[in-house]
């Protein structure tokens, strides 16, 4: 089955102006990755479960030092 090009890339509300972000697209089911300074440089994808693990590991605080 072949990948279909992420859409709908958007950055977080948190990034205000900054250019040096993550963007985050929907991609099938589940989100694709990508730095924003780079874009060329292509995006990772996840499951929705994988994205739904992680973004509620980082509003737990688990990666915060």
């Amino acid at each position: 089955m072949a990948l279909r090009e992420p859409t709908n890339w958007r950055k977080s509300s948190r990034s205000h102006q900054e250019t040096a972000c993550v963007e985050v697209g929907s991609v099938g089911s589940g989100a694709a990755v990508r730095d924003s300074k780079d874009r060329d440089a292509g995006y990772f994808t996840t499951t929705s479960r994988q994205w739904r693990y992680f973004v509620d590991a980082v509003k737990s605080g688990r990666f915060e030092f």
